[in-house]
């Protein structure tokens, strides 16, 4: 077995989240606490995961700051697993890659679940990237400089 090794001290903003959410798993979890899951059982039921895996990725996801776990809403002994401010910044990424999997990872005629405006009942707009005076931005239009 590889050993994973940790950016968290990499310079790249791309590679230092990764040890928080650079696992299909930790990304599933966290699109399913957007839909309102929060018992461990839930998220066992919605993923089919082993209960070590689910607790080792829920673990990692509380010490990165991305949950929290709260007592429970109904009063019980049990805890519940909540997004923080940095979980829920999380939105716009899962939004961009389930963007990305319509585009490319199904057919034109095969369905697939669609992300609603909750207000309007109209599917979500699609994520666009601008220049800071509006203009829509191509990859070929931007590039990495060090702060």
């Amino acid at each position: 077995m590889v050993k994973r090794i940790s950016h968290r001290d990499a310079l790249c903003p791309v590679a230092r989240p990764l040890d928080a959410i650079g696992d299909w798993w930790s990304l599933l979890i966290v699109r399913d606490a957007f839909g309102g899951l929060r018992r461990f059982g839930e998220f066992q039921k919605s993923l089919g995961l082993a209960k070590n895996i689910l607790s080792a990725r829920l673990k990692n996801l509380v010490e990165h700051d991305v949950l929290e776990t709260v007592p429970a809403s109904d009063g019980s002994a049990y805890q519940e697993y909540v997004l923080t401010e940095k979980g829920r910044g999380l939105f716009p990424l899962l939004v961009a890659l389930r963007q990305w999997g319509e585009d490319y990872f199904f057919r034109p005629s095969e369905g697939h679940v669609t992300l609603v405006d909750r207000k309007r009942g109209k599917p979500v707009r699609r994520l666009e990237l601008r220049a800071q005076d509006g203009r829509l931005l191509e990859p070929e239009d931007t590039y990495v400089k060090a702060c």
